[in-house]
């Protein structure tokens, strides 16, 4: 990168492009960091970048930065559309364009673990990192959680255990370069961020796409019980492990009756069904089998899985428990953005009263799995509706089921007070809203933190964080 004009595009309000940014200087280039937003909205990120050699073009974007003229580089932001038109027009004057993973995979001398899917995704690669660490402490868990890649860079050796989340954005890049992680996992595929793709089937075909430069030396996990997500087996030259519930026989990681069992070239062991609460449910053990799989063939051993499996206390703003008040559980799924995700979280929580908020911002799905999944469970969840432009479609298809929802409240503050004037003792208030959070949070990490905030406010004297 030494003395490469290197333009960044999108730093972004959570500072997306602060550890490429940063990267790159001290690699060497000359490196410009232009963003639609202007220097308020990015206050936060921009002084955390003082004092260093950057060139600033905010409030919007100059050509000569994506042509020859002004770079021999582009690094774009997850956030900024494949398709945008200065990108393009980088493209068409032959200036590469990069993302933070595939330029951390192009120069990582490590072999990587690369996980995606729909959802499970970031548990997965949490309780992954935590069996390899279990093994190898240095182990480096990055990605599409907020951790940069590229910050982590200088500390990974060859024999290092590297952990990368990723998402379908983030894969635009390996595809468009040819680039795979050695161990691929696909946890699923559903019905997701369709504002962006032009449709499902090219949705599905960019999360197959973390198979795009693998070899026959390369491993690929995949769910063998999604059709969707197993279509990638007959896609890749790489070993195919499957993993899934029932034990299919052959090699691979299946959930036999309350065991986890592991079988792969004649090894073959078994470990108890995780009984914590972070795993619960047919998708924590699946999370649990996929894991399994990929920190094994990077080499962890047995007792270091067992241990990680009994001990993983789950992840921030995913099934996460907040507190207690009054005998009432409130368990926070922000994160669970599309319906389907919603769904299994309810699926988690089994013959529970449940008090869901759901709704929130389009992102042009089928409200239907997550009504399906509200018809079906027992006690019949009341659901507190956000306002939202997914709103009014999920509620028809409510009332359409026979399920009365509540609502649409306008902020967190009115729906977690309506759920806790509801609930009673043994009963769970659950944040799993099924759509986006724009409109009424700035993203679902906000929606989470309020929700957070508004819980942890009700405990004064009458309960105590979990």
């Amino acid at each position: 990168m030494r003395g490469k004009r290197v333009t960044v595009m999108g730093l972004g309000s959570r500072g997306g492009g602060l550890g490429v940014a940063r990267w790159l200087v001290a690699e060497g280039a000359v490196v410009t960091v232009t963003d639609a937003k202007g220097a308020e909205a990015l206050a936060g990120p921009l002084a955390e970048l003082t004092g260093l050699p950057i060139r600033f073009v905010l409030g919007g974007h100059d050509e000569r930065d994506f042509t020859p003229a002004g770079a021999d580089l582009v690094v774009r932001n997850p956030a900024v559309r494949r398709d945008a038109p200065l990108l393009r027009l980088a493209r068409e004057t032959d200036v590469p364009v990069e993302m933070e993973i595939s330029l951390f995979l192009a120069a990582c001398p490590a072999p990587v673990i690369g996980i995606t899917g729909t959802k499970g995704k970031t548990t997965v690669s949490t309780l992954c990192a935590e069996m390899l660490r279990r093994w190898r402490p240095e182990t480096v868990l990055a990605g599409n959680m907020g951790v940069s890649a590229l910050a982590a860079l200088p500390a990974v050796r060859p024999e290092t255990p590297v952990v990368l989340e990723i998402s379908s954005w983030q894969l635009e890049a390996t595809i468009e370069h040819g680039r795979s992680p050695r161990i691929a996992v696909l946890t699923n595929i559903a019905e997701d961020h369709l504002n962006t793709y032009r449709d499902f089937a090219d949705y599905a075909e960019t999360k197959r796409g973390i198979t795009a430069g693998q070899g026959p030396a390369d491993w690929l996990v995949v769910n063998r019980d999604d059709p969707e997500a197993w279509r990638a087996a007959a896609e890749t030259p790489a070993h195919v492990v499957p993993f899934g519930l029932g034990d299919r026989g052959g090699d691979g990681a299946w959930l036999a009756g309350d065991r986890l069992v592991w079988r792969l070239g004649g090894e073959a062991w078994d470990l108890p069904r995780p009984a914590n609460p972070a795993l619960r449910g047919d998708h924590g053990a699946v999370n649990g089998l996929a894991a399994l799989a990929a920190a094994r063939l990077r080499g962890a051993p047995p007792d270091a899985i067992a241990a990680a499996l009994d001990g993983f206390a789950g992840v921030k703003d995913r099934m996460e428990p907040v507190a207690t008040v009054d005998g009432v559980a409130y368990v926070n799924d922000t994160t669970a953005t599309a319906p389907v995700a919603a769904a299994a979280a309810l699926a988690a929580l089994a013959g529970e009263t449940v008090r869901l908020l759901a709704g929130g911002a389009d992102k042009g799905l089928d409200p239907e799995p997550l009504v399906a999944a509200v018809a079906a469970h027992r006690p019949t969840p009341t659901v507190y509706l956000f306002d939202g432009t997914a709103t009014p479609r999920l509620a028809a298809h409510l009332l359409a089921s026979g399920i009365e929802p509540r609502g649409p409240f306008t902020s967190m503050a009115e729906a977690v007070e309506a759920a806790r004037a509801d609930a009673a003792s043994g009963e769970t208030v659950l944040l799993s809203p099924g759509c986006a959070s724009f409109g009424l949070f700035a993203d679902e990490f906000d929606r989470g933190a309020q929700f957070r905030r508004h819980v942890l406010g009700l405990t004064a004297g009458v309960g105590a964080p979990a």
